[in-house]
């Protein structure tokens, strides 16, 4: 009787000089010293490492404590080392003076290299418009080539998911706040700036963003000199006539200059001072009109006044 034939593997040279633990500890994450002169930035990195108070902090516990984090980093082609996470990091331990930098070197390609500094720089609190913006579409796009690839967009369950889905999920924003924040990518920088400093809403920033760039430049310079930003209204007219071909610096200084609902001058005076001058219930169309009418009085008086001196 022929007995069931078993499957032999012959070991591997590694399998045959090292122990298990040897290899289980070559397969584990290291953190190497890496020459801060060897390490580039992530290309086109969209986040900003700013000089602020929590970057001095920064500065004087690496003085003190050195890097406790280590940070992220993938080998390139030429041999050096280009890096995924930590650039506040960084920038702080060469503020310290520091000459290495602790790092995880992992085997990644670009594309999970894209989707791994995203990843890990969108989990902090002041993340700007631009930021998101070009975090957002860097994302977006290294998400597509996986797919294309190896088909890396399938849910666990097996059902296709579009990559803003995936993206919307873990970052808490909808997929059409996405792609309201990928527009931003189209704006000039001049204007980009000022949705920063929150002196532009998203959403007229969006339609501003469909103007060629030669317009943008001419509506930044109408904003320099009427000191105006265009509200959600305006933003929709200037895209308007842009897309019908109608748009000249004319047209935006006369659509930058319309009065807006909420630049009108008001002048407040509380319900409590007025009170002693109406009757219980009196509306506050009937006090406005009795208060001009007593205005007109009081500047009739004054003219008969400077008549009679």
């Amino acid at each position: 009787m022929k007995g069931k034939e078993i499957p032999f593997n012959l070991p591997t040279v590694d399998e045959l000089f090292t122990t298990q633990a040897e290899r289980d500890d070559a397969n584990r994450e290291k953190v190497y010293e890496v020459p801060l002169s060897e390490i580039d930035p992530f290309p086109n990195h969209p986040f900003v490492v700013r000089m602020d108070e929590d970057m001095a902090s920064m500065v004087d516990s690496i003085k003190q404590y050195g890097v406790i984090v280590p940070t992220l980093a993938r080998v390139k082609e030429d041999g050096r080392y280009e890096l995924v996470s930590g650039h506040r990091r960084k920038y702080a331990a060469e503020l310290a003076g520091l000459e290495t930098l602790p790092v995880i070197v992992r085997d990644m390609t670009f594309d999970e290299a894209v989707i791994a500094m995203v990843d890990a720089n969108l989990q902090r609190e002041d993340v700007l418009p631009s930021e998101k913006a070009f975090s957002y579409k860097m994302k977006l796009d290294a998400l597509k080539r996986q797919g294309q690839r190896n088909d890396l967009t399938l849910s666990p369950v097996g059902t296709k998911l579009r990559t803003d889905e995936m993206i919307a999920r873990e970052t808490g924003d909808s997929r059409n706040q996405i792609h309201r924040y990928i527009r931003l990518t189209e704006l000039i920088p001049e204007i980009l700036t000022l949705v920063d400093e929150k002196k532009i809403g998203l959403r007229p920033a969006v339609d501003v963003s469909y103007l060629p760039k030669d317009e943008q430049t001419m509506l930044f310079g109408t904003m320099e000199c009427e000191l105006c930003t265009p509200s959600h209204a305006q933003a929709i007219k200037l895209r308007k006539f842009s897309e019908e071909g109608r748009l000249s610096a004319d047209v935006i200084t006369s659509i930058m200059t319309e009065e807006k609902p909420n630049q009108k001058e008001h002048f407040k005076i509380s319900t409590e001072k007025l009170s002693r001058f109406f009757r219980p219930g009196t509306t506050k169309e009937k006090m406005e009109e009795r208060i001009i009418k007593g205005l007109e009085l009081l500047e009739r008086q004054e003219r008969n006044r400077d008549r009679e001196r």
